[in-house]
């Protein structure tokens, strides 16, 4: 399908009619710059919007053709698009210069960039800086590749006007068509296997990730992962943190008391179980948005109380508050066993740190809510961290039985015919120093449209207790 005739005089051809390639749209009508617009879909998501900006754009639909990107001036090419598609490759091999909406940011922006990267844990970093900014009253757009409601492309970052500084989450995606993303400050988390049907190897992965510290001025550094350096020795300044003991001037964790702390050099920030959303990795991350937050010049004290004040991101073992001594957490997104089982173990250690053992005659135990839609999981793996730290299974929805029958005697189970009566049942049952956990290990369409209606419809029977 072809909506006008694919004239040569435009200089920019925007690939992909998703969230990034709309975000490019309006970029370039806000600065009058012509452009053409092609997907290989034949109703790509933004379609309609993009005549209501204006529908003299001209956009060419169901496919990639070789003719209509060899002409251009510039490809616009969206995260999603992969630059081995057959007429891509052509022109690039031609010579077309390709770019992405954070290569278009960066050249645009007129504010410092922090930007981060990571195949785990990116959301989470950026979104905990973004706590730390709100405390310090400091004036940020945050976008780039962060879902949820705070999501924004970064091309719209451009319409809230002047900001102090960008805070960015970004993909090996959309680094591909960075050239040069001039960063104040430039973070790779951690590097695993990930997009391996987009990349040949892990070192092309690496690849890309690490073009975002082209160009950068501060870089922070992850001294528990060998991924997270640049590729050259740096140039640029550098302030690393790890989950082992900081030297001056850098973040990591420092025992004071027999307790470890957030801290940089021999200066304690605040105790790492303080922090909301448990685990070993979110400590790792927390040390993260320090790290970052120093490499922008924020006060020790902001940095402090944003990350208490964290609850986690939603429906991410995000905690909801403490009742009657009792801690309740959304896990919603746990639609797989996985996570669900990382989950408990997480929770039931934070609970128990520090004690010698976990007793099911006190409190420190897990009152899980799990089930749903299986789709042929084995739900074994949950039968020892459930023995291990669980007080009981309370289980929904269609598959509640499977689970029960691999839980098998790790713990008392209990069936609700609704996630209301799960959140009675775990009411009754937790005693002071648990925590009750909604992490399914199962999709949600056979009782909610998904795992996000799923957690708030959750939250607010949760906030019904109080």
């Amino acid at each position: 399908m072809m909506t006008g005739a694919p004239g040569q005089n435009a200089a920019s051809v925007i690939v992909g009619l998703g969230d990034s390639g709309f975000s490019c749209a309006r970029h370039f009508r806000r600065r009058g710059r012509g452009f053409r617009v092609v997907d290989s879909r034949p109703r790509p998501p933004r379609l309609a919007e993009l005549r209501k900006l204006d529908p003299a754009i001209e956009v060419e639909l169901g496919g990639f053709r070789p003719g209509s990107l060899l002409g251009a001036g510039e490809l616009v090419v969206s995260p999603g698009v992969d630059l081995r598609e057959p007429a891509l490759a052509e022109a690039v091999a031609a010579g077309v210069p390709v770019t992405g909406d954070i290569d278009l940011f960066s050249r645009a922006a007129r504010g410092p960039i922090v930007a981060v990267t990571g195949s785990n844990g990116k959301s989470t970093v950026v979104a905990m800086l973004a706590a730390i900014l709100d405390t310090a009253g400091v004036d940020y757009g945050l976008g780039g590749n962060l879902d949820g409601e705070r999501f924004r492309p970064a091309l719209d970052l451009l319409e809230q006007g002047k900001k102090d500084w960008y805070v960015l989450e970004v993909s090996s995606f959309q680094l591909e068509t960075t050239r040069r993303l001039n960063a104040e400050v430039a973070l790779i988390l951690n590097l695993s296997a990930d997009h391996m049907d987009r990349y040949d190897s892990l070192k092309e992965y690496a690849s890309a990730k690490r073009r975002i510290f082209r160009g950068c001025r501060r870089i922070v550094l992850n001294r528990d992962d060998p991924f997270s350096a640049p590729p050259h020795p740096a140039a640029a300044p550098v302030i690393s943190y790890g989950l082992d003991a900081p030297a001056p001037g850098q973040a990591g964790l420092l025992r004071v008391d027999g307790e470890n702390w957030l801290a940089r050099g021999d200066e304690p920030f605040m105790p790492a179980g303080e922090l909301k959303p448990p685990g070993q990795h979110n400590v790792s991350n927390a040390l993260a948005a320090l790290a970052l937050a120093l490499a922008m010049g924020v006060e020790k004290e902001a940095i402090g109380a944003g990350l208490k004040a964290f609850p986690g991101l939603p429906h991410r073992c995000q905690w909801l508050g403490q009742i009657a001594g009792v801690d309740w957490y959304n896990d919603s997104k746990a639609t797989n066993v996985g996570a669900c089982a990382a989950a408990v173990g997480n929770l039931g250690a934070s609970l128990n740190a520090g004690r010698k053992e976990s007793s099911a005659a006190g409190g420190g135990r897990v009152l899980l809510i799990a089930g749903g839609l299986a789709k042929g999981t084995d739900f074994s793996p949950l039968a020892p961290v459930m023995e291990q730290w669980g007080r009981a299974a309370i289980l929904i929805g269609r598959d509640a039985r499977r689970i029960a029958s691999a839980l098998g005697a790790a713990v008392p189970v209990h069936f609700a015919a609704s996630l209301g009566e799960a959140v009675a049942l775990a009411r009754g049952g937790a005693l002071p120093g648990d925590a009750v956990a909604l992490s399914p290990a199962c999709a949600s369409f056979d009782q909610f449209d998904s795992f996000q209606a799923r957690g708030d419809a959750f939250i607010r029977c949760v906030e019904a207790l109080r």
